[in-house]
């Protein structure tokens, strides 16, 4: 598997990714697009992707999208992505709104080559509750609405990883859109990690996206995660591009 640059540039591939990773419910803003949903579960269905023109000075942009989640009962988060946000960026920064860490978006192309799975991985095209559960793994239950979030795409695939009892060890959830694999939602039970199960899942989902016309993958990795990097590292995923959110002060 070559190093090779991605076809897509960055509003091209977040585009992409808000098809698959889709709020419940969205509004365009010009070429910005206004999510909302998932109960909290997920930042990226939940924000403004901020991409191209608003259609309106940046200033007003930004007081138009903290109305749209207002009269939502909603909190307000704006995704900036790449050099091209940055004006946007700015126009955010000045009304009070605080940067969240940033957010690496890796790539890389898949070929029928790619390696099988080192432990047997179960693919299903939908999440159980048992799913639901690893995904979350030590953090707050899963909000009612995150299954909505979660099979909101065309083609998925739900991969997990069990022991001999049946328990989930690891989870991860895989979308193709056009002929682009979105990898998300990875997660491995701490006493399993080192275990090479993120790679399994990993790769059999890129098997499932190849045997149906995928030609490429994407995944995002908080960029503080530096095992996780280390690990798509070996995998052959490079930086396409980064991104943050901005959340409004509050009070």
């Amino acid at each position: 598997m070559g190093q090779r640059r991605s076809p897509l540039d960055v509003a091209e591939l977040e585009l992409v990714a808000a098809r698959g990773w889709r709020g419940s419910e969205t509004e365009p803003l010009g070429q910005w697009l206004l999510r909302a949903g998932g109960g909290g579960f997920t930042s990226r269905a939940h924000s403004a992707l901020v991409t191209g023109d608003p259609g309106l000075p940046l200033a007003d942009a930004v007081d138009v999208v903290a109305s749209w989640y207002a009269d939502r009962g909603l909190t307000p988060c704006a995704q900036l992505p790449g050099r091209q946000s940055r004006a946007a960026d700015a126009a955010f920064a000045a009304a009070g709104w605080a940067r969240d860490p940033d957010t690496l978006v890796l790539t890389v192309p898949l070929d029928d080559g790619e390696p099988t799975p080192a432990v047997p991985v179960e693919l299903s095209p939908a999440p159980d509750d048992a799913w639901l559960a690893a995904a979350r793994r030590g953090g707050d239950p899963v909000p009612a609405d995150a299954r909505g979030v979660l099979t909101n795409a065309e083609q998925l695939a739900f991969a997990g990883v069990r022991d001999d009892a049946g328990t989930v060890l690891g989870v991860a959830r895989g979308v193709l859109v056009d002929d682009w694999l979105g990898i998300s939602a990875v997660s491995v039970d701490p006493a399993a990690r080192r275990g090479g199960l993120a790679t399994s899942l990993t790769r059999a989902l890129q098997a499932w996206a190849v045997d149906r016309g995928g030609r490429w993958c994407y995944l995002q990795v908080v960029a503080s995660n530096d095992p996780a990097r280390a690990l798509y590292r070996r995998l052959g995923f490079i930086e396409h591009h980064r991104y943050h959110y901005r959340r409004p002060p509050v009070g």
